[in-house]
Formats: structure tokens, sequence, C-alpha cells
């Protein structure tokens, strides 16, 4: 820890910030051994985070001079037996340098206040089970292991194979 006092500036990202947003991705999948998966373009981002229906979202988490040091992404998502959204973390990434220093916390405090403030049922995510030292990041500020439910996908050759059957022609 840095002998002075880390201020920390948490807002909502803007157009110009994509390309580091791409960067920290890219970034964030190397730490999680799939650099050769992340394929996004700064086009792709800037479209999803600001094209004419956004439906994805980003905060950046800044030093005090404004030098972006992580970043949050994230979409609501919804809960049918409670009959209302929620918010779905899809990333959220700290650089090495600046871990440790509460980036991260704050992050995903402006994400609880967000969902306080509008009235979500809360905020999620998923994590890689080998990441220890971020499991336990998210234990020590109250989140808790959804374990009851196995995540499934359909992708790649299958997704198309069942977008072709006949089921889907119905």
């Amino acid at each position: 820890m840095h002998a002075w006092t880390i201020t920390r500036v948490i807002r909502p990202a803007t157009p110009n910030d994509v390309p580091i947003i791409v960067e920290f991705i890219r970034e964030l999948a190397d730490y999680e051994r799939s650099a050769d998966r992340a394929i996004v373009t700064a086009e792709q981002m800037r479209e999803a985070l600001f094209g004419p229906q956004p439906a994805v979202y980003a905060h950046m988490a800044c030093t005090d001079a404004g030098e972006p040091v992580g970043f949050a992404v994230w979409f609501l998502n919804f809960s049918t037996w409670l009959g209302v959204h929620g918010i779905y973390l899809e990333d959220l990434y700290v650089r090495p340098a600046a871990r440790g220093e509460g980036h991260g916390k704050a992050l995903l405090a402006a994400l609880a206040d967000i969902a306080v403030r509008r009235g979500y049922f809360g905020v999620q995510w998923w994590v890689l089970k080998w990441n220890t030292p971020t499991i336990d990041f998210y234990r020590s500020i109250g989140a808790v292991e959804q374990d009851e439910w196995a995540v499934w996908r359909v992708s790649g050759a299958a997704l198309r194979a069942l977008a072709g059957s006949d089921v889907a022609a119905q």
C-alpha cells in the first residue's frame, strides 16, 4: 500500500474510453488464461455501449488525476420470480499495479448504489473457480456463491444447428 492517500473516481464510461476498455478486456482475458478468445474490437464496444440502442453499460475506475485503472461492464438481467431487474456484472478488472487500493470495491459499490436506487434485486456475476484471490475479495464484501445452479451455454455449431432445426421454424 502506498504511503499517500489514494483518491478514487468512479464514473460512467464515455466514448473516449472505448480504446482503454478494449485494452482492459484483453488484459483481463490474458489474466484468465484466455487471451486468444478476446477478439472484441473497439467498433463493437463503441456500438454496444454508445450505439442507438445500448444494452451494455460501463463504469471506469480512475485515479484522482483521471488515469483509468479499471472498469466494470454490466447489463440488466431480470428475475421472473421477483418481478424486477438486477445487474449482471460481465467484467470487473483493475490493473495489477492499482489493486489493493479500493478501486474494485468502489466499482462494485457504484453498481450496488445503482441497484438500490432503482429497486433492483441485486448484482450478480460469474468467477472462475481457480481465481481464489478474487473469490476471497468477493467474500470480503459479503457476496455469496450461488452453487445450486449450473451454468449452461449453447454456441458455435450447436447454436447454428439449433437455430436451423425444424422447431425453430415453427
